[in-house]
């Protein structure tokens, strides 16, 4: 086991909560946009997004076997594995001032719900806070390694 291996994956952790926390602020952004995409000559409402993690390497049950035997190969950390859209249907709002209102007066917005955006947006908060918890304690553990010696 290298030195600086549980460093490298609470750093890995650290980027992929910080893109998903990024994600979530462009969901919010966007939560009335009912222009955000082009398709066959029409304006579609903004399609939330979501992020999707994945280990560097293996799955997760090539490291639960690898931990059962007491491997010395830990996991090499996480990485965001795609951004996907929600296929949930928009919702429809009855504005026939609106300049994208159909012909019955409904708007099509888009199907970003800020209060789920706000639970997502917290528990990336709390998986960020986590990951420079280990992070710290690891940096702590090497110093005290450092301070044998004195």
């Amino acid at each position: 086991m290298r030195v600086f291996n549980g460093m490298n994956i609470s750093a890995s952790a650290l980027t992929a909560q910080r893109f998903r926390m990024d994600v979530i602020s462009s969901n919010m952004a966007n939560a009335e946009s009912t222009r955000a995409n082009f398709v066959n000559g029409e304006w579609q409402p903004y399609r939330r997004k979501m992020v999707e993690f994945e280990p560097v390497k293996g799955s997760f049950n090539t490291y639960l076997n690898k931990a059962m035997k007491e491997s010395q190969n830990p996991g090499q950390g996480v990485r965001v594995r795609a951004v996907v859209e929600d296929e949930t249907p928009f919702t429809y709002v009855y504005n026939p001032e609106h300049p994208d209102a159909n012909a019955d007066g409904y708007v099509a917005m888009p199907n970003v719900d800020p209060l789920k955006e706000m639970i997502d947006l917290m528990s990336a908060t709390r998986s960020y806070e986590a990951n420079i918890t280990a992070f710290n304690a690891t940096k702590s553990m090497l110093m005290k390694a450092l301070e044998i010696g004195k």
